[in-house]
């Protein structure tokens, strides 16, 4: 399809809510103009239907009753634990050892690998995430059925073979030579492919030696756009054993830096236990964290300092972080993420939380230009919410004040059946 025209109510962000009170752009009756993929134009109906023919007047879909939003981003992921979502009754380092292991040496099978790819690309779309950061498994094969599900949707995924080279089962294990040659090898095969990108996937410091860590180093050194993703100081027993693994390195993300892995492509998951001097050396070297508060509470790591991390500067999108987190869903991500703000003290906007989701998202991602919102010429993922899709949903709805008040009811009440859409590059899904 290479023209859509759509008109009802559209709400993006234009910058960051907590620093720009003028960031939400919201208009009550909007055309959006989308154009191969892309959107052309974007304004005021009333305005705007005076460019259109009376052809392209009769196909302007009505979506009056739908809230039209950026697609969302999901910073941290991980699909071979799709089929382990909600496993019970552990934390992080025991829940590695019971349940991640043991499904993840399973995707050496591409059948196995195939499989899942499938379901997890349905759960994203089902669920309005046209954007993911994914971790696969240490097997080649798992990216390649991963990227190869991907584009036949054409969406926009960032992934990469996790890189482990002890403190871990032997199936589940490569070397750092291994790791860099196939990740090497993927690398040339994906990235810039459509619209799939790779990211460098250390699993986590524990799991890597110094040799792997600078191996990593130089495939970022060797291509350039590739991403580096890894986890940072999620709960307080890795930390301890991060200072027994690295007793030369100043803090947790100091492991990281000396192998040249921080730098404006390079996204952290979790970091709640983080000190100053961490945080600074994140800003400065234009690093990203994702947030993921259902699984930071679903494992009891630990309630990130958002107000600090944003004093620092720092750029911050949320991740759903299956299995971990119990939910594809953006919109009960954020309600969570609201709820663990609360126990710091701290009221999160709708309009910030929904920034984090789209716009912020996007930054962390460092794929801004490309992303996040309606500007004329981005991608046009976005998607079509129904603020009635539950009988409750349309009782408290019909008592909302202004967008405000519905965005926060979405956030709050919402699931996957508020998704009425899902768009990628102006194409429903």
């Amino acid at each position: 399809m290479s023209e859509r025209l759509m008109r009802g109510p559209l709400l993006h962000c234009l910058g960051e809510p907590d620093k720009d009170a003028n960031a939400v752009d919201y208009q009550l009756d909007a055309l959006l103009w989308i154009k191969h993929g892309l959107v052309h134009k974007m304004g005021d109906y009333d305005s705007m239907v005076k460019e259109l023919t009376p052809k392209q007047v009769s196909r302007v879909e009505d979506c009056s009753q739908y809230l039209m939003v950026p697609g969302f981003v999901d910073c941290h992921i991980h699909y071979p634990q799709t089929e382990m979502i909600a496993a019970y009754g552990t934390q992080l380092l025991e829940w590695l050892n019971t349940y991640t292991f043991p499904v993840e040496s399973s995707f050496k099978d591409p059948v196995k690998a195939a499989a899942v790819s499938k379901v997890f690309i349905e759960q994203l779309l089902t669920n309005g995430t046209t954007t993911a950061l994914v971790f696969c498994s240490v097997h080649p094969e798992s990216v390649d059925a991963l990227f190869t599900e991907a584009q036949k949707h054409n969406m926009r995924i960032i992934a990469g073979k996790v890189m482990m080279d002890r403190n871990a089962p032997d199936k589940v294990l490569d070397t750092a030579q291994t790791s860099y040659e196939q990740s090497k090898q993927l690398i040339q095969r994906w990235h810039g492919v459509d619209r799939l990108q790779y990211a460098v996937t250390p699993r986590f410091a524990p799991t890597s030696t110094d040799e792997q860590l600078a191996a990593a180093g130089r495939l970022l050194a060797e291509h350039d756009g590739v991403y580096l993703h890894t986890h940072l100081a999620e709960n307080a027993d890795e930390i301890e054993w991060v200072k027994r693994l690295f007793p030369k390195a100043k803090n947790y993300l100091d492991v990281y830096d000396q192998a040249s892995l921080l730098g404006k492509r390079s996204v952290f998951a979790h970091s709640l236990h983080l000190c100053d001097s961490e945080c600074e050396r994140l800003a400065q070297t234009d690093s990203a964290i994702a947030h993921c508060p259902t699984s930071n509470m679903f494992i009891g790591s630990g309630l990130f300092p958002m107000q600090k991390m944003q004093q620092h500067g720092i750029k911050i999108g949320m991740g759903t972080d299956v299995g971990g987190g119990t939910s594809f869903n953006m919109l009960q991500t954020l309600a969570d993420g609201y709820k663990m703000q609360q126990l710091n003290g701290h009221n999160l906007s709708p309009e910030q939380s929904f920034y984090l989701a789209t716009l912020g998202g996007a930054r962390a991602l460092d794929i801004d230009d490309k992303i996040g919102n309606f500007v004329v010429g981005k991608e046009a993922d976005f998607l079509l919410l129904d603020p009635n899709a539950t009988d409750l949903l349309r009782f408290r709805t019909s008592h909302c004040e202004g967008w405000r008040d519905l965005l926060f009811v979405l956030q709050t009440l919402g699931d996957d059946r508020v998704i009425a859409q899902t768009n990628v590059m102006g194409v429903s899904n």
